[in-house]
Formats: C-alpha cells, sequence, structure tokens
C-alpha cells in the first residue's frame, strides 16, 4: 500500500467521525496553542525589554560614587575626563549627572513633574537626542557656568506653545534662558515623561545645588559587546584610587539587559514546560482512541491480513492515521495560537498602557508541527503494533 493511499484512507477514517476526532485532537490543540502563545509573550517581552533600555542606552555606564569605605579620597569631574581619555579604546564619552532640585516656574504657573538635571555639552549625543529648534548645551557653557537651557518637546509644547527658544524659565528662585528644544522622544509626550525635562550645564546645576563634588556620571563604551570589559577598567580606574570597592558602583545597562534576558528565557522555559504537559496527555488521548480504533475494526484488519496484507502495511496505516489526527491538531493549535497572540497583545495595551506585541516566531511554528507529528507517530505505534500482529483467523471470527 503507497503512503499517499495510507495518508487518504487516514482522512477518510478521521472524518467518519469527527467529533470523536476532534475531542481526541483537543489536548494536542490547547497544548500547541499554549505553547506558541508562551513562546510568542517571552520574545514580546524580550523586545519589549530591549526597546526600553535602548532609551536608558545599552552602551552606557552607571556611575555612582558614594564615597563610603575606609577611604576619605574623593573622584572630581576631571578625573573621571581624566580616565576617559586613558582608556579610549574602550570608553567614548562622559557626562556628569547632577539632579536639581526646585519646583519649575513658567510665568505664575508651576510643574512639579518637570525633571530638571545638569549635564555635559557631550549629553545629548550620548543619549541619541536630536536637537530640533535652537541648539544644544555647549562646552562654553558648561566652562562659564550660564544659566541657560535646553528643554524637551512636551515643555516646550505644552508651557510655550512650541515656541519656546529665547523664553525664559525658571528652576526653584533661578532663571535660564532656553536655548534649544528637543525632538519628540518617547510614542507620546506626557507629563512627566522622557520630552517633560529641562536640561541645564553640569557645572550650574552643581553650584546653584551646592554640591561639592558630583557623584554621578554617564559613559558611552566604543563596543557594546566590551561592556564588560570597560566596565572592569572603570572599576579598576576607581579601586586605584578608594582602594575600597565599597565607595563606588558601576552598572552597565548591557549587563542588565542580558540578565534580564536570561530570568525572562528561564521562565519562559518553564512555562513552556507546563504547557507541554498538555501535548503529553494529548498524545495518551490519542494511543487510548487509535486502540479503540483497532478494536473497532478488528475485522477489517482480518480481511486485509487474510488477502495478503503484510504487517508492515497494517501498521504503516494505523501510524499514518495517529500522526494525521496530530499533525490536524497541531496546525489547529497554530491557528489559534496566532489568535490567541492577537488578543493578548490587545489585553495588554488595554489593561497595562504599555505597547508590547505577543510575537509568535518561525521556529516555534516548525517545533510546533514536528512536536505534534511526532506525538501522534509516537503514541500512535503501540496501537499500530497491536493491530498489525491480530491473528487474520482470531479476527475474522472477532464479534
Amino acid at each position: 500500500m503507497k503512503m499517499t493511499e495510507s495518508f487518504s484512507l487516514a482522512l477518510k477514517n478521521i472524518a467518519s467521525s469527527k467529533m470523536r476526532t476532534f475531542l481526541t485532537m483537543l489536548g494536542i490543540i490547547i497544548g500547541i496553542t499554549a505553547v506558541i502563545v508562551i513562546v510568542g509573550l517571552g520574545n514580546g517581552m524580550q523586545r519589549y525589554m530591549e526597546d526600553s533600555f535602548a532609551e536608558l542606552g545599552t552602551n552606557t555606564l552607571s556611575v555612582m560614587i558614594s564615597g563610603r569605605g575606609s577611604s576619605s579620597r574623593s573622584v572630581s569631574v576631571d578625573d573621571m575626563y581624566k580616565i576617559v581619555e586613558e582608556n579610549h579604546e574602550y570608553l567614548d564619552q562622559l557626562s556628569p549627572n547632577v539632579t536639581m532640585s526646585g519646583t519649575v516656574k513658567v510665568g505664575t504657573e508651576t510643574y512639579s513633574a518637570t525633571a530638571v538635571s545638569g549635564v555635559s555639552e557631550d549629553y545629548f549625543s550620548m543619549k541619541g537626542y536630536t536637537v530640533a529648534q535652537g541648539r544644544g548645551i555647549q562646552y562654553v557653557d558648561v566652562s562659564e557656568r550660564k544659566h541657560i537651557c535646553v528643554v524637551g518637546s512636551y515643555v516646550a509644547d505644552t508651557y510655550y506653545g512650541g515656541s519656546a527658544v529665547g523664553q525664559t524659565i525658571k528652576v526653584g528662585a533661578n532663571k535660564f534662558t532656553i536655548v534649544g528644544v528637543l525632538a519628540q522622544q518617547a510614542d507620546e509626550a506626557d507629563e512627566g515623561g522622557t520630552d517633560d525635562a529641562v536640561y541645564v550645564p553640569y557645572s550650574t546645576a552643581s553650584r546653584l545645588s551646592g554640591v561639592g563634588t558630583i557623584s554621578s556620571y554617564t559613559i558611552t563604551v566604543v563596543n557594546e559587546d566590551q561592556s564588560a570589559a570597560a566596565k572592569k577598567v572603570v572599576e579598576n580606574a576607581l579601586f586605584d584610587v578608594f582602594d575600597d570597592s565599597d565607595a563606588y558602583a558601576v552598572i552597565s545597562m548591557s549587563e542588565i539587559l542580558d540578565m534580564m534576558n536570561s530570568m525572562i528565557d528561564v521562565m519562559i522555559t518553564i512555562l513552556t514546560v507546563i504547557a507541554a504537559i498538555s501535548l503529553v496527555v494529548g498524545g495518551i488521548g490519542i494511543m487510548n482512541i487509535m486502540l479503540v480504533s483497532v478494536t473497532e475494526r478488528t475485522r477489517e484488519i482480518g480481511i486485509r491480513k487474510a488477502l495478503g496484507a503484510k504487517e508492515r502495511y497494517i501498521m504503516q496505516q494505523f501510524v499514518i492515521e495517529a500522526a494525521t489526527t496530530s499533525s490536524l491538531g497541531g496546525v489547529i493549535g497554530i491557528l489559534l495560537g496566532y489568535a490567541m497572540s492577537s488578543v493578548a497583545t490587545v489585553l495588554i495595551v488595554q489593561l497595562t498602557g504599555e505597547a508590547m506585541t505577543v510575537v509568535p516566531t518561525a521556529d516555534s511554528i516548525l517545533v510546533a508541527v514536528g512536536v505534534s507529528m511526532a506525538i501522534g507517530i509516537a503514541f500512535g505505534y503501540l496501537p499500530a503494533k497491536k493491530a498489525a500482529r491480530l491473528n487474520p483467523i482470531d479476527a475474522l471470527h472477532y464479534e
């Protein structure tokens, strides 16, 4: 018997008992659907994390100088710039960071959600920000501690109607002249978001805030793949100064992202294994129904063997029927998995407000098809073997 004939006969047998076949496939359908949605959710979470960290800059190191420990020494801004210059093969740009306290005032209106930060002239290029109007912070602004600032698009549009350059803004009791406006960074410019910000020279912010020694720095690395090496270089340089690792902390955004992705991978693997249990249950269901089918078709098997059908053809027939049933369940599970992924994406957006997409991959689809066929073959083998070994005389006399 040819494979095509066996497959055609398998489809006829499946079609002759649609409800029983559907119930048999149900475990496979649920398992495949669950696996596809879970894998898609994991991919979506990883993409969301990567996009979120991209805004922070995965090519950056955050350095915090606490000054704790046995050493009483400190690191100046010039010392940090020297560390970057001496390790130019790993480190690229540097920006001291100073957070200014005080409420932002425009005319008689006050805005408490607007963040005010002191940064260097390189900060915008480090973060990938574009100046849409006016100019950015320049070296002369830093060196002369000028009272100028660059504002985010939300500040410019909301507070100044889009015409902010040349206007004055107050932070606490201090007035600043707006010299530039950044292009919108977030998909939607909201209060308290990335675009609701004011940037001033770090030297000005440090003096007005009464900060003696700046303790926060952002450094970009030359090559993101060498983030670990770049982090080690900075740590070694700071250890030479303080002789105490408790006096500072160097955080690599790339390492944090890798750690988060590893955690997501572990979680998704565990959930996938749990979902795969339903595939095993589905396989047992297929084996059970195939054993019933062998019993129901005992006389048919006896007639075939009496007419000269060999055992391998009988086995082939039942294995193909089991594999076809399981594969059909896999196809339905794939289609349902895609549909559920789309529903999950909509629900995530509505419930959390975060634009995270559940993304099934081609690899997960191929694995789903392969697993469903493998389950059909594996769990169909025992019933097929039982059918092939039936004695034709006993089978013909079976009632």
